[in-house]
């Protein structure tokens, strides 16, 4: 119940975000967040996203992940029936919890497979 809750709140701040932030950004990938005993991972949808295109900051309230996915088709002679996997600039802010907001974090692995952006961060001592 408290999952849910929290997954609710977390769909309000996207649509908020959405809705009265700068127009550049068009759109947010969906994110998974699995922590274990020793890490925490985030794994992003990035579908046709380049990995050298992707930008990760790390500050110490958790991560920002941009960059752009470009529209698939080009030409004059297209007949587009339906476009539901959205295209252009993403940003996505992604609240981590390790703790202690003032420990810097530290990724330990970064990877891009089968569309999957998957982060690794190594948690603190004692968190």
């Amino acid at each position: 119940m408290w999952g849910e809750a929290l997954s609710m709140l977390e769909r309000a701040e996207r649509l908020q975000r959405q809705f009265f932030q700068h127009a550049t950004v068009a759109w947010e990938p969906p994110a998974d967040i699995i922590e274990t005993a020793e890490h925490v991972q985030v794994q992003v949808a990035l579908p046709g996203v380049g990995a050298d295109s992707i930008t990760v900051a790390v500050d110490p309230g958790g991560i920002s992940i941009s960059a752009a996915r470009a529209f698939p088709c080009r030409g004059d002679t297209l007949n587009i029936h339906r476009i539901e996997i959205p295209y252009g600039r993403f940003e996505r802010q992604i609240a981590l919890p390790l703790g202690d907001p003032y420990a810097p974090l530290e990724l330990v692995d970064k990877r891009l497979a089968d569309g999957v952006l998957t982060l690794i961060f190594k948690k603190k001592e004692g968190a």
